[in-house]
């Protein structure tokens, strides 16, 4: 199927390109800086401290700090590696040699999508996996809900990388490029919004959170992540420092986020299949 053709044209496409080789570079380097940090951190913990629930907590404050970091160049690598897939291939005309084929319009965003969520899911898994080893093997702590935390940070990833491929059916490549980050940090600042009116209980600014996240939902899944990687055995999230979840989106709001996902994906394939070219 010509979809499956172009989503793997895609992934050698970003690799010809070595992005994928950047990515994976800078991604070893942060995990080298975080085993590093961790090691030394640890050491001094444990001189410090014997029982085993303190030490865990440290292990998963920093692991929770990491995931975070994991969650922000996850969704960053979205981005850049897809806000030119469409635009800057109809600003330069390489489009047309795809397109002047008896190929539909929708099998060709289908298959850029399909190449591109591969490519960032396999990064997350890189990532992540990286992180959870490092942290295992120098203390022998690991999360028991990791593997429904890391499908919110998923879903999260594929709804930026949707974004940025539904922007650039209709926009430029430096306007799709400044949508999306605005969006993303538009999320960002709902979510530290809404967390800290609902530390102040200040309704007005849990309400601001919330409508940001109807705007852009990318941050909500990260709440809704960190709520699984949270034990149960902290009473108070806030413990967990900026990293913590102190309000938990509910599971519709996940279900939104599955729903928005699926329009703007809807969207893009009419933007395109309309687009004069």
């Amino acid at each position: 199927m010509a979809v499956f053709v172009i989503a793997r044209l895609t992934f050698r496409e970003a690799q010809r390109r070595r992005l994928l080789w950047v990515a994976l570079f800078m991604g070893a380097a942060f995990l080298l800086v975080f085993g590093i940090a961790f090691h030394f951190i640890q050491r001094d913990i444990e001189s410090q401290l014997n029982q085993p629930e303190q030490l865990a907590f440290v292990s998963i404050l920093l692991l929770t700090a990491g995931l975070y970091a994991v969650n922000m160049l996850v969704n960053v690598v979205a981005v850049l590696v897809s806000v030119t897939t469409i635009s800057g291939e109809v600003e330069s005309h390489t489009i047309d040699a795809i397109v002047t084929k008896p190929i539909p319009r929708w099998q060709v965003v289908i298959g850029k999508w399909l190449g591109y969520a591969v490519l960032v899911l396999l990064y997350l898994a890189f990532l992540v996996g990286g992180l959870m080893l490092i942290v295992y093997l120098r203390s022998g702590f690991y999360m028991n809900n990791i593997g429904r935390g890391v499908l919110m940070m998923a879903l999260a990833a594929l709804l930026v990388l949707t974004v940025s491929i539904a922007g650039g059916t209709r926009l430029s490549t430096i306007a799709n490029g400044v949508m999306t980050f605005m969006l993303f940090g538009l999320a960002f600042l709902g979510g530290l919004v809404e967390q800290v009116g609902a530390l102040i209980r200040n309704t007005a600014a849990v309400n601001v959170g919330i409508v940001s996240s109807l705007i852009m939902p990318a941050d909500a899944l990260w709440k809704k992540a960190v709520a699984y990687f949270q034990p149960t055995t902290i009473s108070n999230p806030f413990e967990l420092g900026p990293f913590a979840a102190i309000t938990e989106p509910s599971t519709l709001m996940v279900v939104y986020a599955v729903v928005y996902l699926v329009a703007l994906l809807l969207f893009a394939l009419r933007s395109f299949s309309r687009r004069d070219l």
